[in-house]
């Protein structure tokens, strides 16, 4: 009971607990809500409704999650620095050197930060260069309001994954 109180009163400990845990929880919700819409939402509404109703309802579903994705990328944003903070805090407490004396971390930080920089660039693209139909699209564009409503869904969500990898990756490398 001792270690717990310790841990629950020890800033210095809770609060990079916390902070990591705010950040994989704002990544998962982003990444997970767009797993949900490529792999349910569009596929069942391709399945369950006529093709010219498939990209008014993921627009539908799109236009909520987009103000949620709005907020985490602020946190994610935020929060990513903070650990990146503690993260050459412990690599300069149990190596002497922070953060530049790890090569291999700081080469997966700079991919998976690129990586980043570009799911919010297709993020940002949705939000500003949002095409509404207008009903005069020809029956290719049509179609491909029906395969992919919502521009770079897929593309995005592999980019999440690959995020993850990295950060998974950073985990290992920085002890």
């Amino acid at each position: 009971m001792t270690h717990l109180r310790d841990l629950l009163f020890d800033l210095n400990t809770l609060l990079p607990i916390l902070n990591h845990y705010l950040h994989l929880l704002s990544a998962v919700v982003w990444i997970g809500g767009l797993a949900f819409l490529v792999l349910a939402v569009t596929p069942g509404l391709r399945a369950a409704v006529p093709g010219e109703f498939v990209k008014p309802i993921c627009d539908t579903f799109y236009k909520q999650y987009r103000k949620v994705v709005g907020v985490l990328l602020v946190v994610i944003l935020f929060t990513g620095g903070l650990n990146l903070h503690y993260v050459g805090q412990l690599m300069h407490l149990h190596t002497g050197e922070g953060l530049s004396g790890n090569a291999r971390y700081l080469t997966i930080f700079f991919i998976k930060l690129t990586l980043v920089l570009g799911i919010v660039t297709l993020y940002l693209y949705t939000v500003i260069f949002r095409i509404d139909p207008t009903g005069e699209e020809d029956a290719d564009e049509r179609e491909a309001h029906i395969t992919e409503p919502i521009p770079f869904q897929k593309t995005g969500l592999l980019v999440g994954l690959l995020i993850i990898l990295c950060a998974a990756a950073m985990k290992h490398l920085h002890l």
